[in-house]
This record gives C-alpha cells, sequence and structure tokens, in this order.
C-alpha cells in the first residue's frame, strides 16, 4: 500500500491493492475543500484513470460528522472582500473542472457518504458511478442561505437520476436543491441521490479492497426501513415545482396542500431571492444542455456574477461568519430579481 506522505494534508491519497483511495482530512471544517484539496484529489483521479493497476477509486473520510459540508465559502468570502477576485475564480473553476471529471470518469468511482454532505461535497461525489450511504448519512443544498445557487453540476445531474422511485424527476430534484430540504438515507436512495445503503463505512471500504465494489456491495448492501419521506409528498412536489419560472412556482403553492406550502415557505424564509431565480433558472438551462462539462461552463459563468453582487459576501457573514442568520439580501423579493443579467451570465 502506497500512502500520502503527509499524513496531515487536508485529503490523504493512497493505493490498497487494486484500489485507489483518497480520504477527505480536514475533520475540524467538517471537511469543507479549499484549493488545496481540490489540487490533491484532482491530480490522484488524473494519475489513475489510466493506470492499469487500479480498478476503482474510493472517496471517504474517517470522520463521522461529515464526508465534506461543500467548498470553503469562508475563505472565498475573505478574498473577495479583500480584494482578490480572481483567486476566488480559480479556485470555483478548478472545483467545476473536477465536477465534469468526475462526471466522465472511464473507472468505478465509489464515494462513502458518512455523516453531512452539501454543496461541493455533492460535487465530488454525486457524479460518481455509485454513492454509498449510511445510516448516519444526510445530504442537503444549503447555497440559498449563502446567497450563492445549486453549483457544482447538481442542477444538471440531479434532475437526470433515478433512484428506487424507478424514474427520473426535474422537478423532485428542483426542490430539494432549491429549497434545501434535508435528505436521510431513505430519500437519498429514492431520489437517485444515493445508489446504495450499508450498515459500515469502515466494512464497505474493506470488502471493496478485498472484493471489488459490486461484490462487496452485494454483500453488505441493504434498504432502509420504512417510506422515504419525500414519497409521501411526491404529487404537491410534481404538481408544484414542474413548472418552468419561479413565479409559476410560486403561483402554483398558493393552490397546493396546507402543509406542504407551509412547510415549503419555510424551508425559503432565509433564502437569498436571486439565489432561487438563478437556481431555478438554471436548473432549466441544464434540462437542455446533455454535456455536463458544458454546464458547469454555465454555472463558472453565472458564479462569477453571482459572487461579483454583495448577497454572497453578506450570506457567508450572516450563515457562516456571525453566525447571526440575519442576512439582509438586495433585492429583498425574488420580483424584483434582475432576470435578464442572470440569463446573460448562462450564455457563455
Amino acid at each position: 500500500m502506497t500512502k500520502s506522505v503527509d499524513s496531515t494534508a487536508p485529503v490523504l491519497t493512497s493505493v490498497r491493492q487494486r484500489t485507489g483511495v483518497i480520504e477527505l482530512n480536514r475533520p475540524k471544517a467538517l471537511n469543507s475543500l479549499n484549493p488545496e484539496m481540490i489540487d490533491i484529489i484532482a491530480k490522484a483521479v488524473k494519475n489513475w484513470e489510466d493506470d492499469d493497476s487500479i480498478d476503482q477509486i474510493v472517496l471517504y473520510t474517517t470522520n463521522p460528522k461529515a464526508f465534506c459540508a461543500g467548498g470553503d465559502v469562508r475563505f472565498a468570502r475573505d478574498n473577495i472582500l479583500s480584494g482578490d477576485a480572481q483567486l476566488v475564480d480559480d479556485f470555483f473553476a478548478a472545483e467545476y473542472t473536477l465536477n465534469g471529471k468526475l462526471a466522465t470518469y472511464k473507472k468505478p468511482l465509489v464515494s462513502i457518504i458518512d455523516g453531512v454532505v452539501m454543496g461541493g461535497g455533492l460535487g465530488i461525489s454525486l457524479h460518481g458511478s455509485h454513492r454509498v450511504v449510511t445510516e448516519n448519512a444526510f445530504a442537503s443544498m444549503p447555497e440559498m442561505a449563502i446567497g450563492y445557487f445549486t453549483d457544482v453540476g447538481v442542477a444538471h445531474a440531479a434532475q437526470r437520476m433515478v433512484g428506487t422511485r424507478g424514474q427520473a424527476s426535474p422537478a423532485l430534484a428542483k426542490y430539494w436543491a432549491i429549497t434545501g430540504y434535508r435528505m436521510y438515507a431513505a430519500d437519498m436512495l429514492w431520489s437517485g441521490l444515493a445508489t446504495h445503503a450499508v450498515q459500515d463505512a469502515e466494512a464497505i471500504l474493506n470488502a471493496i479492497v478485498a472484493d471489488g465494489v459490486d461484490a462487496a456491495l452485494k454483500q453488505h448492501s441493504y434498504v432502509p426501513n420504512g417510506e422515504a419521506p419525500l414519497a409521501g409528498v411526491i404529487d404537491e412536489i410534481e404538481s408544484t415545482f414542474n413548472h418552468a419560472t419561479w413565479p409559476e412556482i410560486q403561483e402554483a403553492l398558493k393552490s397546493a396542500d396546507k402543509e406542504f406550502a407551509q412547510d415549503t415557505a419555510k424551508y425559503l424564509a432565509a433564502a437569498c431571492p436571486t439565489s432561487v431565480v438563478a437556481s431555478n433558472e438554471l436548473f432549466e438551462s441544464h434540462a437542455q444542455e446533455e454535456d455536463i462539462v458544458k454546464a458547469l461552463q454555465r454555472e463558472e459563468s453565472l458564479g462569477r456574477y453571482i459572487r461579483s453582487r454583495g448577497d454572497f459576501a453578506e450570506g457567508v457573514r450572516a450563515v457562516l461568519v456571525d453566525k447571526t442568520k440575519d442576512a439582509a439580501f438586495n433585492p429583498e423579493e425574488t420580483a424584483a430579481v434582475d432576470l435578464d443579467a442572470i440569463h446573460a451570465a448562462l450564455k457563455v
């Protein structure tokens, strides 16, 4: 077995028999991705892709709290405020390039998700061939609250995923990604975000190394008990979030089931209006684009526009820096969002 030389590095890479292993190792930051981590992961997957001695790649962490809590948006905010927006642009460009690489990878790419996975953490996991979750796993896209958008290819991949429900649903993907709804294992499997559930992260890693991913999952995967909570509201989701524009979705919510509409309003209470509208437009744009690499190029362009506005720095301040959850977004209503600017950013 070969390992990274520096065991204190934020990402450790090793080869175990015929498996390339990438271990996220920044526990105090809940494995949030910074430029160094993106660079290490990108180099590892590039080096292993055409290496005939490597059959499969596994991404995991020994931190039970978090697989990956997203991109390091505090780093991004700090550098934007200090006047180094180009450094931030380069960081997100590298992240989106990595997302595209993972989505088009030639070998089985297995993410073992134990604990929280959000934002950028989904970007390095949901594009792989196998998304394995434990009962400790939960997923969310909290970008609306920090003045950002549903990036890292989520808006492209999620609306095409087929889980145990048996069909893809753009409306379902749009619902959980824009509202920030928190999904646990049953929902993740039902929606297609996860492909398998297992009891123990370390056990499945060892089994994959010893027997290969298919044999390991055949032996260790199971189906969680009970119905996925999303299954109970899917009719409401399909009848509201299947519309193309945010005003149409808002109008549909007025006639939706009262409890569902109230829950949706609660999820969106702290959302940045521009983020909500931009994310909805991104979903619609991605629905027409089959090439995920081209889709991610649109996200890079949209990201530059979104980060150039004050809402991103303000949202990160309110949620992660001061933790006051009192962001003052501008504009305050979705009806006042500059839709033309969003459309211009999406035309790469």
